[in-house]
């Protein structure tokens, strides 16, 4: 059955104005009421409260592709050389640290059971050079998907039973199934055509739908859960990058954007958008560790 249609965004804001070299990984975190994103080449993780518009940067130690809050306090990181741990009072230390030449952390989503799914890649983005790793919260690794090449967006359908993934030269979105930890199938959801860019991060919305950022096709998309496209909403910048639901009721969807790579990028390449009464988003997880 296809779900009830949302709202149709009407309009595209301005929620920080950043000059954000690879802007990604939007995350609403409902205990601080700020939004969490980072700049994956600049290393800064971000936070932003939309109630007052009070922002804090921290400069993490290596390369971020992803932050996450804990359910302690503080958040897990996705670093170039593995998975690192902020306290609440800012004291960093390692969960797991996996270094390997060339390659860097890139997106992540925490799963129904507070682990991190968090996703590698190389710099050279080199065919079946990354992956996607399950941490447990005592920082227990274990490879899902080994030889993916850019390790993107990661979300779960409301049921918790399907993870829609992105591995992003393949153009598709993908449905996986687990058991017992382990990937057990793996289905294309949808394939987005030559010319209209590529699929990177992800999230799911409350009736089931997966909304994609389409990497040099300046839009989001919006799928429904049997892979139709429902939507697209276009956007000022050529490279959005993730987009996540937060504020009041989780109404808004907010869109992370990048300016690496472009000669001649929109003065708002790099800032973090928002569209106001998107749709309706749902509750996120905290990591458990």
């Amino acid at each position: 059955m296809t779900p009830p249609a949302a709202p149709r965004p009407g309009r595209v804001e301005v929620a920080v104005r950043e000059t954000a070299q690879l802007g990604e990984g939007p995350t609403w975190d409902p205990a601080t009421g700020r939004l969490v994103w980072v700049d994956i080449l600049g290393s800064r993780l971000h936070t932003y409260a939309p109630a007052d518009g009070r922002r804090t940067v921290v400069l993490t130690p290596q390369h971020v592709g992803a932050a996450k809050p804990r359910a302690g306090g503080g958040h897990v990181v996705n670093l170039r050389d593995g998975i690192g741990l902020y306290d609440p009072d800012g004291t960093f230390r390692w969960l797991l640290h996996d270094p390997v030449d060339g390659r860097r952390g890139n997106d992540a989503a925490v799963a129904p059971d507070g682990s991190l799914w968090a996703g590698t890649m190389r710099y050279d983005e080199a065919p079946g050079g990354g992956t996607l790793t399950r941490i447990a919260p005592d920082g227990t690794a274990t490879t899902l998907l080994p030889d993916v090449t850019v390790s993107n967006g990661t979300d779960w359908s409301p049921d918790g039973g399907l993870v829609y993934y992105v591995d992003t030269p393949t153009r598709r979105i993908d449905v996986l199934r687990t058991d017992g930890g382990h990937v057990v199938d793996r289905r294309p959801l949808a394939t987005v055509e030559p010319g209209a860019g590529f699929p990177d991060g992800l999230t799911v919305d409350a009736d089931g739908c997966v909304w994609v950022a389409l990497w040099d096709g300046a839009a989001l998309r919006r799928y429904t859960p049997d892979g139709r496209l429902d939507r697209t909403v276009p956007l000022p910048v050529r490279r959005p990058t993730a987009c996540a639901f937060g504020g009041p009721g989780l109404r808004d969807l907010y869109v992370t954007t990048a300016r690496t790579g472009l000669d001649r990028p929109h003065p708002l390449s790099g800032s973090l958008l928002v569209l106001p009464d998107a749709g309706q988003g749902r509750e996120g997880r905290a990591f458990a560790g």
